[in-house]
Formats: C-alpha cells, structure tokens, sequence
C-alpha cells in the first residue's frame, strides 16, 4: 500500500516562505513522479507543480513560478515543496500525490495522494 505523508505547514506572515515535506513509503519511490496540488476553501483543487522521477524535469503552475521550488530526494522517499515569497492567495491545503505520467498537471492522472498539510498566510 503506497502511502504519501505531508508536514511543514503552518501560518506565516506574507512574505516569508515555509517548506512542505511528503513522505512516500509503499513503493520504490524513484519510480513515480510526483505532483504538488492545493485547495482552497470553496474552489478546486489546483496544480502547483510536478516533478519527474529523476528530479530532472519540473514544471510549475503560473501562480507560483519563480517563487517555489519542487525537489525530491530518492535516497529519502522524500519529495520537497520550497515556498518563498508567500502571497495571502497562497492560503490552501497542500497535498502531494504520486503518478506514473511525466510532470502530470491533471490531478486525475494521479493515483496516490496524502492528506494533506494546511498552509496560511496572512496579510
């Protein structure tokens, strides 16, 4: 049973930058891509960014390009979402998925998903 865990949520002042870490155990990690997606109350959920299995191909949805970083680490089961220049419109629910399509943005190409880390930022 793959399982993806999410942590490093947290209020922060705009501006400022918090790092979400996911925790995938269940399977051989480097054999998924994986994807950060986030919800905000009373709207969908978005595409944040994908990152390939090697960790050599990303990409990043508008909104936030330039501002985070995905990056994983296969040795660690361990995927990575820097995010700096925190905006109030950041505020959602973070979730990390895995999936077998390079840099997927469809959240329905994706097959595993954690729970979830909230992430606030106030103005």
């Amino acid at each position: 049973q793959v399982q993806l865990v999410e942590s490093g949520g947290g209020l922060v002042q705009a501006g400022g930058s918090l790092r979400l870490s996911c925790v995938v155990s269940g399977h051989t990690f480097s054999g998924y891509g994986m994807g950060w997606f986030r919800q905000a109350p009373g709207k969908e959920r978005e595409f944040v960014a994908a990152i390939s299995r090697s960790g050599g191909s990303t990409k990043y949805a508008d909104s936030v390009k330039g501002r985070f970083t995905i990056s994983r680490d296969n040795a660690k089961n361990t995927g990575y979402l820097q995010m700096n220049s925190l905006k109030p419109e950041d505020t959602a629910v973070y979730y990390c998925a895995a999936d077998r399509t390079l840099l997927a943005t469809d959240l329905y190409e994706y097959d595993y998903w954690g729970q979830g880390t909230q992430v606030t930022v106030s103005s």
